[in-house]
């Protein structure tokens, strides 16, 4: 999944790599589409947004091909490589968590 989009090489946390569907570098916006690549290549999908207060919440269940999808909410403005860094290790313990979880329950199914 999320094959054909950006993969931000440069944006990684603990083996975490985040991708971008919406293009915030061609054009600023205050929501968007992106995913999560996890240490073993597996992927998630977020849907973000620009808010205060963050928050992180399940959009779609995880199945055998993802880990789910995530709406969360980022406080700081998608605007650089360095801020989309910052808001992906904010999430990055929830992140764990849910892809942890589906190792566990999807394992052999891949």
């Amino acid at each position: 999944m999320y094959n054909g989009f950006v993969v931000l090489d440069d944006v990684v946390v603990d083996g975490f790599t985040l991708g971008k569907i919406t293009d915030w570098e061609a054009e600023p916006s205050e929501t968007g589409d992106a995913f999560v690549i996890a240490p073993d290549g597996s992927r998630a999908g977020l849907v973000w947004q620009v808010c205060d207060p963050p928050y992180f919440q399940e959009v779609m269940p995880t199945e055998a091909t993802r880990w789910g999808v995530w709406g969360v909410g980022f406080l700081l403005p998608m605007i650089s490589r360095e801020n989309a860094r910052t808001n992906l290790e904010s999430i990055l313990p929830q992140l764990k968590s849910r892809w942890t979880e589906w190792q566990s329950r999807f394992s052999g199914h891949r």
